[in-house]
Parts: structure tokens; sequence; C-alpha cells
């Protein structure tokens, strides 16, 4: 079982918290090469964001639907990541987790990893009567998976992986505020609805706990 160092960084800017993983990132980098063995060093963020858009580097920008003054006055900003995927929205009322581990200590490629964390989600929302799984062509975790008029995403996935070492995360939707979807093609898929815990229990449930059951499903998955 894994025992990774949580750190819960509560409500923190996007760019801000970008940064912070570039220097655990660097930590693990330079763990690796000074000791010439895959490092046991791991950091695991959680985190919710400020209103914000974030596009992957194969993204395409015009799955914003919203600009310049708009998203000041929806209070959001706007960042080009150098993640893998498209457009995604981070708010308050999602969980987001960005783990940054050496994939060679744990011995798993990175498609392994991602059904991980998609595993470590589906577990984690099957405790409140929730049913995930995976859809075609498409990383996350979603509901009603393969129903073609009914799927919808409640959990995206978008990674970057270098040297084995990765960064950025999941965001689940938990409390979010789903009418920030509405300025997106979320994932560059124009036709997918997106739900929340929330949205789909009828109540609010404490972010907390969600944490909590989060990090037992990770650690249980490594």
């Amino acid at each position: 079982m894994a025992n990774f160092n949580y750190i819960d960084v509560g409500l923190k800017d996007y760019k801000a918290c970008w940064d912070y993983q570039e220097e655990l990132l660097k930590d693990v980098s330079d763990d690796k090469r000074g000791t010439k063995q895959p490092s046991a060093k791991n950091h695991f963020l959680l985190v919710e964001h400020p209103h914000v858009y974030t596009l992957g580097k194969s993204g395409d920008e015009n799955n914003l639907l919203a600009h310049g003054d708009f998203l000041k006055k929806i209070e959001a900003t706007f960042y080009k990541i150098n993640r893998g995927g498209d457009i995604t929205y981070h708010g308050p009322g999602q969980l987001v987790g960005y783990p940054i581990i050496d994939l060679e200590y744990y011995k798993i490629g990175v498609r392994e990893y991602i059904e991980k964390m998609e595993d470590a989600i589906i577990e984690t929302i099957a405790e409140y009567g929730l049913v995930g799984g995976r859809k075609e062509g498409a990383t996350g975790v979603w509901l009603e998976c393969n129903h073609k008029v009914r799927a919808r995403k409640i959990c995206a996935i978008g990674v970057r992986v270098s040297r084995f070492v990765t960064m950025h995360g999941f965001a689940l939707n938990v409390n979010t505020d789903m009418r920030y979807y509405n300025y997106i093609n979320p994932c560059g898929f124009a036709s997918s609805a997106v739900t929340s815990v929330q949205q789909e229990l009828g109540k609010e449930v404490l972010m907390e706990e969600v944490k909590k059951l989060a990090m037992e499903k990770f650690n249980k998955l490594y």
C-alpha cells in the first residue's frame, strides 16, 4: 500500500499551484538524478481552485466559448498549459488532485497510471452509490458511460509525464457550480454532458469526506 505525501492546500490560485507543482516535480527529478535510482519521494496535492479554464497542449482554443470581458464578468481566468487533453474547467466545490510521483518507482506505465487514477475515482464515488466507468475514446470517469444519450462526465483527467515523473491529474466535480460548463465544450466533446456528485444526489456533500475517501482509494491501488 502506498503512503503518499498528501498536501491539502485548500483554495489556491491555479497559476500559483502550477508553479508549486513544478517545484515538487523538480524535487523528485533532482532526487532521481542524484541517486540514479527511481525516486521514492512522492507528493500528492489536493486543492480547489478559483474559477479557471485550462487548455491542454493539443487542445483547440475554440472549445472555450467565453473570452475577454465576459471571462472577467464571471470572475474566471484562462491558461494554456502543458498537460494532455483539451479544455477543462476548475472551480470551488471541485476536488482537484495533482500526484507528483515517479512511475518507475511504482513500476507502472502512463496508461496504467491513468487507469489507476480512474479506478480510484470510480471507487470514491461508489461510496455515494454512483456507478462510474470509462467511455471508449475518452479519459476520465463517466456515469452511464455506454449510453449514447445519458453518458455524463463527473471527473476529468489530464496529465503530463516527464522522465516518468508526473504532474497535473484529476478534477472530480463534487459540489461544483455546473453553470461554468456552459462556456466550454468539455474536453473537446461538444455533445458531452457533465455532472457532479451534488447534482446526482440532489444534495451537497462534505468535501472533507470526499478527500478522505479519495486518499484511501488511491493508497489502496498502489
